[in-house]
């Protein structure tokens, strides 16, 4: 092509949508593709030696031990297994591949590759948790390090690193709550815990998990959680307040310490859930509002992958006073070397296998420490800045609202509202953003209620440039356009992509899921 890209891709200094074809393969599920004595790796037989020093290893195992049959495992050759993976991931928009800022409240951001290649050295790939503390004395003081800055970060003073997820950060919370108020005979009575609305679900759903009553508290006409509503629900059964801030919807609750001295005064606790803190790290800080805990979630905030929903790691911390309820073991450092403290009789236990997604707090440290605290508070500025340009762009696409506090600033993400755009063509949000996959971005439409109607929650991290966000808004300005156009053609979509409209029908009835493959053949057998 002799014509100038680059004057292809802009005009007037803004970006022309571009040309966007994803692949689609009929693609099978990798057991209907297993084929009987295929093999991708042959493993080599136990050499004569060995076996005659070693013996049937085997038969020193109990007979209940041994599988009765090989495990029901897919038999694929190598080619064969490499095109099915390859022909699924292009069949997949990731952070690699679209201006990811649809993904609100996930804080999607560019994981740098260098910190890939060091989760890769063999110091970390190698590490078994059965080792000798001696033998990994590099990742346990990585671990306390990284520890230190977290505890810097929040103001909080001890930290674990052992929940596999930020749900299992924020269970771990609740579980010291727990242990709390057991510690001083008022378990019984304190039964209640208090979330909001635009809080993450997680919250409600790990206080109930825990055995904890649920209180919800809605916004006010300004949008913030409803002060009123907060004084009229704390009592002597109140066990903790369990709030994010800012909200789901990006604004942030200015009289959060106020919160926290009603729960206190109440003689109750509150955990801050900080799982997408990323606008305002070096900003504000959990333990200067008065917080007794908080976490973070490292695959976000701190850019570790959020790999397809996993391996994901969260961390929370306390202060002194909970510190002894700490899942096991702890990490710890005397002067000269640093052990696992499995030793603790006040511990809530164990919250995932070892002491933490170790690649996970890898990468997080790595991305931290490369940034050190000016940058991380650069972070915080630059993600404001992103999100309050792109509500700007946002709000100039006739039928896009933003409700509540009207005319203020947003943190680090918008929940808007495309309601007007809804009532006018016919189209409804979950539509909008199939028919954006089609120009190569995305969206999700926020969380279950919809509490704002025709939800579209966009988050645009640190990691976009103005371009970027200009390039994202014209999607979904031409898609708007579309709707008021030719609504069926928005309707109808995907027509270049490969996602799908959910039929919810089946979600929603029980007798339906199926959690692997082989229970979902065995529920369509059945019912055949």
């Amino acid at each position: 092509m002799s014509e100038n890209i680059t004057k292809q891709r802009f005009i007037d200094g803004k970006p022309r949508l571009r040309r966007f074809h994803q692949a689609r393969w009929d693609e099978s599920i990798i057991f209907e593709l297993s084929r009987p004595g295929q093999r991708g790796v042959m493993v080599p037989e136990v050499e004569a030696g060995i076996k005659a020093e070693v013996g049937d290893v085997l038969a020193t195992l109990p007979p209940q031990m041994r599988r009765q049959q090989p495990p029901a495992l897919p038999e694929i050759a190598q080619p064969q297994v490499v095109r099915h993976y390859f022909r699924l991931s292009q069949e997949n928009l990731g952070a690699d591949l679209n201006i990811d800022v649809g993904q609100g409240t996930c804080t999607m951001k560019h994981s740098p590759k260098v910190n890939e290649r060091l989760v890769r050295l063999p110091q970390v790939t190698a590490v078994h948790p059965f080792q000798d503390e001696s033998t990994v004395q590099g990742i346990l003081e990585l671990m306390v390090r990284f520890e230190e800055m977290l505890k810097e970060i929040s103001g909080m003073d001890r930290f674990t690193l052992q929940p596999p997820a930020g749900s299992a950060a924020i269970y771990a919370n609740v579980a010291m709550i727990r242990a709390f108020h057991a510690a001083r005979g008022e378990l019984e009575q304190r039964d209640e815990v208090i979330t909001t609305i635009f809080s993450h679900p997680s919250n409600a759903a790990c206080a109930k998990t825990a055995g904890f009553k649920v209180i919800t508290l809605y916004p006010d006409q300004n949008g913030y959680p409803d002060i009123e509503a907060l004084k009229a629900a704390v009592s002597e059964r109140t066990a903790a307040l369990l709030i994010t801030n800012p909200e789901d919807t990006g604004i942030f609750n200015p009289r959060i310490e106020e919160f926290v001295q009603i729960v206190h005064e109440a003689g109750g606790l509150c955990a801050y859930d900080q799982a997408n803190a990323n606008g305002i790290l070096g900003i504000t800080r959990a333990r200067d509002a008065g917080f007794d805990l908080c976490h973070f979630n490292l695959h976000k905030t701190f850019s570790t992958p959020h790999a397809c929903g996993g391996p994901a790691a969260g961390v929370s911390g306390v202060t002194e006073a909970l510190a002894r309820f700490l899942p096991t073991p702890t990490v710890e450092f005397d002067g000269e070397k640093y052990t696992l403290d499995y030793g603790r009789p006040d511990s809530v236990g164990k919250m995932g296998p070892f002491f933490g997604v170790t690649p996970n707090i890898v990468r997080a440290y790595a991305w931290a420490i490369a940034l050190g605290a000016d940058g991380l508070r650069e972070v915080a500025e630059i993600a404001v800045l992103n999100n309050n340009y792109l509500l700007k762009l946002m709000l100039e696409i006739p039928g896009v609202s933003v409700p509540y506090a009207e005319g203020k600033r947003r943190i680090e993400q918008v929940r808007y509202s495309l309601k007007d755009l809804a009532q006018e063509t016919g189209v409804h949000s979950d539509e909008i953003g199939i028919r954006a996959a089609d120009y190569g971005v995305h969206y999700w439409t926020s969380h279950h209620p919809f509490v704002v109607p025709e939800p579209c929650t966009l988050e645009p991290s640190e990691t976009y440039s103005k371009e970027d966000l200009d390039e994202y808004a014209a999607i979904l300005a031409q898609v708007a356009n579309e709707a008021r156009n030719d609504p069926e053609l928005v309707k109808s979509a995907p027509h270049n992509s490969t996602v799908h409209t959910i039929d919810h029908e089946p979600l929603d009835d029980p007798a339906q899921w199926a959690i692997t493959w082989r229970a979902y053949l065995r529920k369509t057998n059945a019912q055949t």
